[in-house]
This record gives C-alpha cells, structure tokens and sequence, in this order.
C-alpha cells in the first residue's frame, strides 16, 4: 500500500472539503503518521473515513473529526493540554506536536500501554498518560489552556469549564443520537463563556458519562 498517496488523498479528498484549510493542521496531518496508530488489523483502512474499532467498544474518529477537533482548539507552542481518552494515541501525538505538554487520561488499560509505546517510538516526550476515569472531570492534574473529550457527551461537564484557564478552548462533541454537536467553548473569564456550535456530527459515547435527567411519567 502506497500511505503517502493514501495520506496524500485522504487530505485533499476528505479534510480539505469539509472545512480544515489550517496549513499547520495540514502539514501535521503530513507528518504524523495516521497508519502507526491504527491497530495493525484494520491498517489498510487508516485513510478511510470512518471510525476504526479499538477494542472495549471504542474507536478512533473518522479523520475529518480529529482534523476539524485539531483546527477548533488552536493549540499553541505554550499550552498544557488536557485529553480525555487516549483511544490509540493518534490524536494525542497531534495535540502533542502543537502543545507544550499533554495529559491524556484513558480508561483501559491496554489502550493506555500500547499509546505508551508508540508515544515512545515517535520519540514525544511532551505527553503524560493517565489511568482512570474523567467523564465527568480530571482534577489530578490542575488546569490547562485547552480540553479535548474524545467521546460524545449528552451534557457538558461543567467541572471542565472550570479547569480552564482564561482565554481555554474545550472542544467536545455534545448530545444524544442521532443529533450531536460539535461544541467549542472558550472562557472568557470567571463565569464567562462563549459556546459555538461548529457541526453536527455522531460518535461513541465516553465512558460512564453523565446522564441528564429523564422524565418519568
């Protein structure tokens, strides 16, 4: 298989149409190779657009979400980064090659071991791998300039509002099936926020995520 001409048609036939014209986004998703973090079963699918199986019902996003997820949090050379979910590691390394620092927490353990070790091979130090739950909130770690929840949510975890710095983006894909939105919230201030709803979109839910309240008659 040709993954550079894979690479090459992916970007130019799935990402750049819907919308991600960033040229450092671009240029990342040239130089991080999508294929080294696709479990070795499905490799020959890592350009498709569809979301690969990673075991424990998780999966990677299709590369059109992780691309405009990439370009709506705008991370910087002097952000700390907060992931929850560190699924197979790929959008990890492409926050990491942005960010000053990552941390990613992630639920399995097997998913967490092996993006270990390819964090390893490609040589980023710059990311710290958590074991545990953070559906609901991360407060081991402190504050961060930008949150990525790589599981949908129905409502949005407003610890993690909290745990922004000012001027942080949180980029999470909110709702139930089959209308989701693809949220960015930046805060302003102390108790001030802005929410742009970006796309709709539908993706796995996280992991013991919180649930809104239903009505029983």
């Amino acid at each position: 298989m040709d993954y550079e001409q894979a690479r090459f048609n992916m970007i130019e036939q799935q990402i750049r149409p819907w919308e991600v014209l960033d040229p450092k986004v671009l240029d990342l998703l040239h130089k991080v190779k999508r294929e080294d973090f696709v479990p070795p079963v499905y490799q020959s699918l890592a350009f498709v657009d569809m979301e690969i199986p990673l075991g424990h019902a998780e999966s990677m996003w299709a590369p059109v979400i992780e691309a405009r997820a990439l370009q709506a949090a705008q991370v910087k050379p002097t952000d700390r980064v907060l992931e929850i979910g560190t699924g197979s590691g790929y959008f990890t390394a492409l926050l990491a090659s942005q960010a000053d620092s990552v941390v990613s927490v992630e639920i399995h353990t097997d998913l967490r071991e092996e993006a270990d070790r390819k964090f390893h091979a490609h040589g980023l130090a710059n990311i710290q791998t958590r074991q545990g739950d953070g559906a609901r909130d991360w407060s081991v770690d402190g504050q961060f300039d930008v949150i990525v929840l790589t599981g949908s949510v129905p409502l949005l975890p407003e610890a993690y509002l909290d745990r922004l710095n000012p001027g942080g983006r949180l980029f999470a894909i909110v709702g139930e099936g089959p209308a989701m939105a693809a949220t960015l919230v930046t805060r302003i201030a102390a108790g001030v926020q802005r929410r742009d709803s970006l796309f709709e979109t539908v993706c796995k839910p996280l992991a013991n995520a919180a649930e809104p309240e239903r009505f029983v008659f």
